[in-house]
This record gives structure tokens, C-alpha cells and sequence, in this order.
């Protein structure tokens, strides 16, 4: 049987799945080693010829079978460190998902998102995953500026965010890629455009995909200048009605002071009125995160919400006025320096949006 005959066979494999669960991970384990047919039937495949089957249904034209075999992929990634496969198929599923990437669906498009940032953390810090990264980068910034659908969005900020955490050294490169999150919440316009305000699920996301990619980069290397903007453009997100919003502008911070570059805004060369612009900034964003770790629960308030929120900026006013940082204490904006050997634990932080889960390890 040619290899079209193949993948027809896999098509109709994944199509009889049970189409009732159309959410997002829609693929059952396999952790029996079996897949769904119709009717009573069980087709008995290992975890190995099931995801080489997902790989070669993704060639199929129909989206449907497309998303069940990339929903397949995640669900074998998750329950198994799939390190053999990767070495196979790598490439393979690479350019697929990249193929899946420039399409409509956004789901497809979440699904795709996901299985390269997994490809990506079982690849592993070197050579594969830098070009893994150079790759992705651009059609993923292509569909970023194709649209904003904030779930497809998410997708692929977090997406980018693990390629650049994981592949390549270059600063400069990191660099390029927080530009391209910031722009989506903060646009270089020009004349006569109107600017669309983004909304906070869309700047939540931007910020803790920003956050992440900055833990990985030497502070050092970046403009005094933009860290003084982008500072003070976080500030302004911590006065923001949304919680989410606050939180995350928070755990960027976090990552800020941590990092020991709100320290080194000034120095004895600025002028007068900058030394007094930066130390004001400096004095406004601690007593922004003192007034959010007490600030009081009003009517509606979930207080589940408020208190994840307290606990954040409790512990950020606590590093930032005590010289000791407890890392008990603050384990919320403590960040990782290596990438988690486990991909199936970030897995699951990226499947439900939440990054900063993976970066607090």
C-alpha cells in the first residue's frame, strides 16, 4: 500500500472516533494502547504506530481529521516523553503543524501551537531547537498579525514563547521576538490609523508570554531607555480594572526586579530632571504593588481571585524591601534557569494558557 493508501487508512482510523468531544485535547489517552472505532470495534496500535498514524493523517485535506490527529499527538506527548519519536518524525511533524498554522481554523491553529511547543521542550536546548525556532518565527508572526482572536492569539504567543526559550542564545533574536508581543498590545501606527483597544484576555496573554521569554535573557544587554518604558507602560496595566490584566503586569515586574534592572535605570551621567523622572517611577510602581497586596474585596469580588492577587504582590513588596529574598516566600516570581526535563508538566500549563505555572515551576 502506497503512502496515500496509508494515510487514508489513518484518516479513517481517527474519523471514527467518538465527534462528540469537540473541545481542545479531544483525543482520549491511549494508555491501554487501543483507539476508538465504530461500533464495538478496538484497533490495537502502540503508542508509536498511533502517533506515526497522527503524523501521516495530518496530510489529510479535511480540517476535522487534521485536529483529532494533532489532539492525538498532544495526548501521546503528554502521557509519554516521547524522545524516539521526535528523533523520527521531527521534521515531519514540524512542517505540518507549520502548514496547520497558516490555516483559518483557530482551532487547528491552537492544537498546531501546542504540539511544537512540545516538540520544542523534547528537543531539548541546542541546535534542533534553535532551528525549530528560526522556522516557526515567521508564519507564526505572520498569523499573529493575520488577525486578533485572542484564543488563537494565546496560541501562538505561548507557542513562540517556549521556541524562544528553548532554542538559540542570541539576545538580540529574544529581543526581536518580545518586540513582536509587545506590538500586538501596543502598535507603531501611522497616520490617519485607529488603533483597536486590545482586550485583557489579549494584553494578559501578551505580558506573561513576555515575561517568560524574559527570564531567559541577560538584562544586561538590553536599552536603560526601553526598560524605562516598558516599566512604565506595566505600571499602567497595575491600574487596570481587570484582574488577570494586574496580575500579569505584576509577574512581569516581578521578573524585573528580580533581574536587579529597576536598579539601573539611572546612573550619575543622567540629568537632573531624568534621575528625578526614573526615581519617581521607581516610587510609583512599589507603592502601586503595595496598595494591590491590600487592597479590599468589594461586591462580586471572587475571593479566590483577590487572594491569588494579594499573594502576588505580597510577595514582590517583600523582595523588594527585604536584601534576604525568601524563596518560600516568593516562589511566585522566583523564575527557572533551566528548561523542565518533564514536557508533559509544561504541557499542561500551556494547554491551559498559563505560562506563568511553567515559569514558577
Amino acid at each position: 500500500m502506497g503512502k496515500r493508501g496509508s494515510q487514508r487508512k489513518n484518516s479513517a482510523l481517527l474519523d471514527r472516533e467518538d465527534d462528540e468531544d469537540d473541545s481542545f485535547g479531544s483525543a482520549r489517552s491511549d494508555r491501554s494502547g487501543y483507539l476508538r472505532s465504530s461500533g464495538a470495534d478496538m484497533v490495537e496500535l502502540n503508542r508509536d504506530d498511533m502517533l506515526d498514524h497522527a503524523v501521516d493523517a495530518l496530510y489529510e485535506k479535511r480540517g476535522s481529521t487534521r485536529e483529532k490527529a494533532l489532539a492525538a499527538i498532544i495526548e501521546g506527548f503528554k502521557s509519554h516523553v516521547q524522545i524516539e519519536f521526535v528523533e523520527k518524525q521531527s521534521a515531519t511533524l514540524l512542517h505540518q503543524c507549520l502548514s496547520s498554522v497558516k490555516r483559518v481554523s483557530v482551532r487547528e491553529i491552537a492544537l498546531a501551537s501546542h504540539v511544537i511547543g512540545l516538540l520544542a521542550l523534547t528537543v531539548g536546548c541546542g541546535a534542533n531547537a534553535n532551528e525549530i525556532f528560526e522556522e516557526s518565527l515567521p508564519p507564526i508572526s505572520q498569523a499573529l498579525k493575520s488577525g486578533i482572536e485572542v484564543s488563537k492569539t494565546a496560541a501562538l504567543l505561548e507557542c513562540l514563547a517556549i521556541v524562544r526559550f528553548v532554542g538559540g542564545n542570541d539576545p538580540k533574536e529574544k529581543e526581536k521576538s518580545m518586540q513582536l508581543m509587545w506590538q500586538l498590545i501596543r502598535p507603531k501606527l501611522g497616520p490617519n490609523v485607529v488603533a483597536v483597544k486590545p482586550s485583557p484576555a489579549l494584553i494578559s496573554a501578551v505580558v506573561t508570554a513576555w515575561a517568560f521569554v524574559l527570564t531567559s535573557i541577560d538584562g544586561n544587554s538590553c536599552d536603560p531607555k526601553q526598560w524605562q518604558e516598558t516599566v512604565s507602560h506595566l505600571s499602567t496595566l497595575l491600574d487596570k480594572d481587570n484582574r488577570s490584566v494586574r496580575i500579569a503586569a505584576g509577574e512581569a515586574l516581578a521578573v524585573i526586579f528580580e533581574m536587579g534592572r529597576l536598579d539601573k535605570f539611572s546612573s550619575a551621567d543622567d540629568g537632573p530632571c531624568e534621575f528625578s523622572h526614573i526615581q519617581g517611577l521607581k516610587r510609583k510602581v512599589v507603592d502601586q504593588i503595595r496598595d494591590l497586596s491590600m487592597e479590599a474585596g468589594g461586591k462580586g469580588t471572587v475571593k479566590k481571585d483577590l487572594n491569588n492577587q494579594r499573594n502576588l504582590f505580597r510577595n514582590i513588596l517583600a523582595y523588594v524591601e527585604s536584601a534576604d529574598f525568601d524563596k518560600d516566600r516568593g516562589r511566585n516570581i522566583e523564575h527557572i534557569d533551566v528548561v523542565p526535563t518533564d514536557p508533559a508538566e509544561l504541557s499542561e500549563a500551556i494547554s491551559r494558557g498559563r505560562l506563568r505555572e511553567a515559569r514558577a515551576g
